[in-house]
């Protein structure tokens, strides 16, 4: 009932039936999942996410399948923190620009000290 809801508010805002909307940590990162079945002049997926207490940033964006079409991405990009709590949105945007946002998703995400430590050294050199 909880994902009718969420498929509901989409649908009547933005053009975007979504079926499921899930995340699981899965070995360092975080895997980001939703399912869409009808999809109205949808341009593209926008994945945010934000720690429990910060604000929401965009992480990536992903182009409009089409109805009845699965996603998936996988955000490799959540290592800086072991034993965070995670909480995903999608921004789902219409071929006008308009926009309405997805429910919630939190996980809660640990990571190895030698991703995290990797992950640092990485960013140096950005």
């Amino acid at each position: 009932l909880f994902l009718l809801f969420i498929s509901l508010t989409g649908l009547l805002s933005a053009g975007a039936f979504l079926n499921y909307f899930n995340t699981k940590s899965d070995n360092g990162n975080v895997t980001i999942t939703w399912q869409t079945g009808q999809e109205t002049n949808v341009r593209n997926f926008v994945i945010e996410r934000m720690p429990i207490n910060g604000n929401f940033i965009e992480i990536a964006t992903l182009p409009a399948k089409g109805n009845n079409s699965t996603y998936e991405y996988v955000d490799e990009t959540a290592y800086k923190a072991n034993d965070q709590v995670y909480v995903y949105r999608l921004k789902i945007v219409d071929n006008d620009g308009s926009a309405s946002y997805s429910g919630v998703s939190h996980v809660a995400h640990s990571v190895s000290g030698v991703k995290q430590t990797w992950g640092s050294i990485k960013a140096l050199f950005r």
